[in-house]
C-alpha cells in the first residue's frame, strides 16, 4: 500500500483496502452460516505465495503464485475468521483444505450480483485482473476497485485515485 494520504496522519488507502477485504470476509461468513442463496457463487483469487497461506504441496506446485477458487456447489467446512478464511474443495477428486489470509486476496467476485473487487497485495507490483470483469486496475497497490452491482451496460468503476493528493 502507499503511504499516508495528504499528510493527515491517516492511511486512507490501507483503510479502504481493509474495509473492502471485510466485504469479502462478510460474504464468506454469511455463506458459512446460511449457505449460498439462489444462483450466487464466488470467484476468489489469492496469492498462493503470500505469508500465511496454507495448502497442499501438490496444489502449491500447480499454482506457485496465484489461484482462483470457485465457491459454488462443492465446498465443505467454510469458516470465515476475522482476518482469514478456511475451506475444503475437491481438486482432481481429492478433498483439500485451504487456509487463506484476507491479505492474500487479489480479487473477489459474485457474478450473479455482477459484483467484484480487486485488491493489491503487500509487495506485489504486478497488475491483477478482476475475476468478474477481466479488467486490469491502474495500480493494484494503491487501493481496491469497486465494481457497481448495476447491469453490465451500466457497470462503472469507482476509482479512488481522483480523491488522492497529487503531491
Amino acid at each position: 500500500m502507499s503511504g499516508k494520504s495528504n499528510n493527515t496522519g491517516f492511511d486512507y488507502d490501507r483503510m479502504v483496502e481493509d474495509a473492502m477485504r471485510g466485504v469479502a470476509r462478510d460474504a464468506l461468513r454469511a455463506v458459512a452460516t446460511q449457505g449460498l442463496p439462489g444462483k450466487h457463487h464466488f470467484y476468489v483469487t489469492f496469492r498462493t505465495d503470500a505469508p500465511g497461506v496454507e495448502m497442499a504441496a501438490r496444489l502449491r506446485a500447480l499454482y506457485p503464485r496465484e489461484m482462483t477458487i470457485v465457491v459454488q456447489h462443492q465446498f465443505w467446512n467454510l469458516v470465515a475468521y476475522e482476518d482469514a478464511f478456511a475451506i475444503e474443495l475437491s481438486f482432481s477428486g481429492k478433498r483439500e483444505r485451504l487456509y487463506v489470509p484476507l491479505a492474500a486476496l487479489t480479487a473477489f467476485a459474485d457474478p450473479e450480483a455482477k459484483f467484484g473487487l480487486t485488491f493489491g497485495t503487500a509487495g506485489d507490483t504486478r497488475k491483477t485482473a478482476s475475476a468478474a470483469t477481466g479488467k486490469i486496475p491502474d495500480s493494484p497497490t494503491r487501493g481496491a476497485r469497486l465494481r457497481s452491482p448495476a447491469g453490465a451496460a451500466g457497470r462503472k468503476i469507482v476509482s479512488l485515485d481522483q480523491f488522492r493528493s497529487k503531491k
